[in-house]
């Protein structure tokens, strides 16, 4: 399994990077999303045996709830929509 994994929504524009380095497998991610976009699955190279990955991403709203309850910063959200960088006063 690679260090980080993303996805695009096609549909969205939205982005969610999971590092797995840092997931630990708590399933808070998974618990949280009102949508359904995450699910853990096992892997045998993590002594906690499961890591998140999203299995629905044109479901992501992109209210990164996920990313702020997540204990060890693991998940990133990104949605061009928010993106503060591109407000321009």
């Amino acid at each position: 399994m690679e260090n980080k994994s993303s996805w695009k929504s096609e549909k969205t524009g939205i982005v969610i990077t999971i590092n797995n380095i840092f997931c630990k497998g708590c399933d808070i991610c998974v618990q949280i999303c009102p949508t359904e976009v995450l699910e853990m699955i096992d892997t045998i190279d993590r002594w906690e045996g499961a890591v998140a990955v999203v299995k629905d991403m044109d479901a992501c709203t992109g209210c990164m709830k996920c990313e702020v309850q997540c204990p060890d910063f693991a998940i990133a959200v990104f949605d061009p929509k928010k993106d503060k960088k591109k407000v321009t006063a």
